[in-house]
């Protein structure tokens, strides 16, 4: 039991991980803000979580892993409120997304 805990726990922090270098290579190459956004939440969502859950498997029922719980839960519940929030300010400062801008510029024959 104490090999399949750990393979899980090593399979959950190394695919939390794969996540979070793709999430960053994204953050890299996406082409405007909104793009760069999605990224950044993915990466905390799901890489974070992974990551999360890897440790918890590795700390066993201890303390360690209810600070583990806490710490989940409140990513879970302010990462999509900030994410929210970081848009809704760039739409009212007028930062259109760059799928937008490129409808509106009339092609040429």
């Amino acid at each position: 039991m104490n090999l399949l805990i750990t393979s899980v726990s090593w399979f959950s922090l190394t695919l939390g991980g794969v996540f979070c270098i793709v999430g960053a290579i994204g953050l890299l190459r996406m082409p405007d803000f909104y793009t760069r956004m999605h990224a950044a939440s993915v990466i905390e969502t799901l890489g974070a979580g992974l990551i999360l859950l890897g440790l918890m498997l590795q700390a066993g029922l201890t303390l360690v892993t209810v600070k583990l719980i806490m710490l989940g839960l409140l990513i879970l519940f302010v990462s999509p409120t900030a994410t929210h929030a970081l848009a809704r300010a760039a739409m009212v400062r007028g930062l259109k997304p760059l799928l937008a801008i490129e409808e509106k510029t009339p092609s040429k024959p």
